[in-house]
């Protein structure tokens, strides 16, 4: 390839600026997205302006020895999709002119801020450079330097890639409503590579926080704790589905196998599980013959029940009860398109289940349909993890079946170790059950599946929390603020541990936060100011019960008069949380708000009736 004087950080061209240092282009101030075998081809070209760059030189800079992939289709297709982008054609070109069967050329004026070398110099600026290349590596044989094959040719001296970030696909349709479509592709491949039990897959609610984030790959691998990441991207064209991928070894941005895939819509949940599979061969991975089955069974589906499913999944994943609603009007369509296929099914009672616990719609509501979907899901596909997963939220949240949930859980996590909210769930369970090294363990597992999910290191904070670890809780918690400081939820946990330990201070301090996320008038928070001010921990707490019960919230309410020693009106509220069958009587056995009335005879009879173990 060419050698230069130091590459300039912007290259413009036409309309076009390309950025060499955050591997981006724009054009009138926006953003264009382009798959990085053609970001590199362009820059090879943008770094040579009018000067021919080979086939071979192309394939050497941006096709590493390691990639097993048809090398002529998958350089045609990213001139292609680089012509596409720029606006240009192979017949009447005015950025990119093909030399047939030899190489391409940027024929575009460029500014670059630098002064263009003559052609004529070229030659001998190769020649000098093959020869010192030449010498360098001669010495390097001679002296036997260690390492050196398998880090110039990406050889055998580096470890097996055991863990794997799927960064979001990129839509390549030029219309971002098409982005639910990447997304779920995205969560599609992430679910079937984490059915590779010898590979840990990060979930998706840390890949997603890099969406159109153009980061150097090995911060990228840093920050998820991986060795390899598989990136590329999602076409649609009429009823075909294009998805080209590739595999890097993250630590050091090495390039270790590409290819495209092409299938009609029919087909694509095959299409993902055949990418899967790719994936593990390039790792060497070995399937079982379980992993096999899984990869390789999936039933055909209707192009417009899977197309309404992802659009269901797209609010799903927003987490916010008005997108929830919307989510459900969506997998009611996709199960109208096609009644025999089960995650809509699933995707829908998990949502209602949501529903219910943020408070947005009435149990007598929310469950009827909750129970209904799941039964369908379940008659229909019992291997699908969500089902188990959303079957041993019910045993646990409403049933109150502990040994069903334990049960259901623990199938979830066998069937799909990276379905994060089955194992940050299965941690809360094992810590309102007492089971608290295991507790710590699952919640331990969960951050590390999505080191970047606020609900997985909130869980992880809640246990140690539980587990009266209470200096461990304040900086978990701390933590996952840092993670997003627009979340309420690592506030208010917080909060609860500052009131645990007696800190109303640090209480109020964090609750205030919460509370300007909630969009509290200023004056409210400065009630609960004063009360502190004047009547300490007693008038604390008689401001939280004043607004408990303007919420009216028994629980909440309960939790307050224990605090306030009244273990009868404690009783009572309790009572009343029971009968609405309140999700969060799970917390009775082990929360340690509950202290002050653990020895009360009506607090022992409840937890009897509860029948935790």
């Amino acid at each position: 390839m060419p050698v230069t004087a130091p590459s300039p950080a912007q290259v413009c061209f036409g309309r076009f600026e390309l950025d060499l240092t955050s591997g981006e282009l724009h054009t009138d101030g926006r953003k264009i997205p382009l798959p990085p075998k053609s970001f590199e081809i362009l820059r090879a070209l943008a770094e040579h302006p009018g000067e021919v760059v080979t086939r071979d030189e192309l394939r050497s800079k941006v096709w590493s020895t390691n990639t097993y992939v048809e090398f002529d289709d998958g350089l045609n297709h990213a001139v292609q999709k680089l012509r596409q982008v720029l606006g240009d054609s192979a017949e009447h070109p005015q950025f990119i002119e093909t030399l047939p069967r030899h190489g391409y050329r940027l024929i575009a004026l460029v500014d670059t801020g630098h002064e263009q070398k003559p052609l004529k110099e070229r030659p001998r600026r190769l020649f000098v450079i093959a020869v010192g290349f030449l010498t360098v590596a001669v010495a390097l044989i001679v002296l036997n330097v260690g390492g050196w094959r398998s880090r110039v040719l990406g050889g055998r001296g580096e470890a097996p890639i055991r863990s794997l970030a799927v960064l979001p696909l990129s839509n390549l349709s030029g219309d971002p409503q098409q982005d639910y479509f990447a997304d779920g592709m995205t969560d599609a491949l992430i679910t079937d590579l984490a059915k590779l039990r010898d590979v840990k897959v990060i979930s998706r609610t840390s890949v997603m926080q890099f969406k159109d984030v153009k980061k150097p790959l090995p911060e990228v691998a840093r920050a998820l704790g991986v060795d390899g990441i598989l990136e590329g991207s999602v076409q649609r064209s009429g009823a075909r589905v294009r998805i080209t991928v590739q595999l890097i070894r993250g630590p050091n941005d090495t390039h270790l196998w590409a290819e495209s895939y092409e299938r009609d819509a029919h087909d694509v949940l095959t299409l993902q599980g055949e990418i899967a599979q790719a994936v593990a061969r390039e790792i060497k991975v070995a399937l079982t013959p379980e992993e096999s089955t899984h990869l390789t069974r999936a039933r055909p589906v209707k192009p417009e029940a899977y197309e309404l499913y992802l659009k269901g999944q797209y609010h799903y994943y927003k987490w916010n009860p008005e997108d929830f609603k919307k989510a459900v009007d969506y997998f009611r369509k996709a199960i109208d398109a096609d009644p025999h296929w089960a995650p809509p099914y699933a995707a829908l009672a998990n949502t209602y289940g949501w529903l219910w616990i943020d408070g947005a719609i009435p149990p007598q509501e929310a469950l009827p349909q909750f129970s209904a979907a799941l039964k369908t899901a379940l008659e229909i596909d019992p291997t699908l993890p969500e089902v188990h997963y959303t079957q041993a939220a019910a045993a646990f949240y409403y049933r109150w079946n502990w040994d069903e949930a334990d049960r259901e859980f623990r199938r979830a996590l066998e069937l799909d170790p990276s379905l994060v909210e089955a194992r940050f769930e299965y941690a809360w369970f094992l810590s309102t059950m007492g089971r608290l090294p295991e507790a710590i363990a699952e919640a331990q597992r969960a951050v590390e599946r999505d080191p970047l999910s606020v609900s997985a290191n909130l869980a992880l904070g809640s246990v140690y929390s539980v587990a009266r670890q209470d200096e461990k809780a304040i900086a978990q918690l701390q933590r996952t603020e840092a993670i997003e400081p627009n979340d309420s939820r690592a506030y208010e946990f917080l909060c609860g541990v500052y009131e645990q330990k007696g800190l109303f201070e640090d209480a109020i301090r964090e609750y205030g936060k919460a509370m300007k996320l909630w969009g509290a008038r200023p004056d409210q928070l400065a009630g609960l100011e004063l009360a502190y001010k004047q009547s300490g921990a007693n008038g604390y707490w008689k401001w939280k019960l004043s607004e408990a019960k303007r919420q009216r919230a028994p629980y909440e309410i309960a939790i307050v008069y224990a605090q306030l020693g009244d273990a009868g009106q404690s009783a009572a509220w309790l009572e009343k949380a029971y009968e609405g069958h309140a999700w969060q009587m799970v917390q009775l056995k082990t929360f340690p708000m509950w202290d002050p009335v653990r020895s009360d005879t009506r607090f022992q009879e409840l937890l009897r009736r509860l029948n935790f173990p």
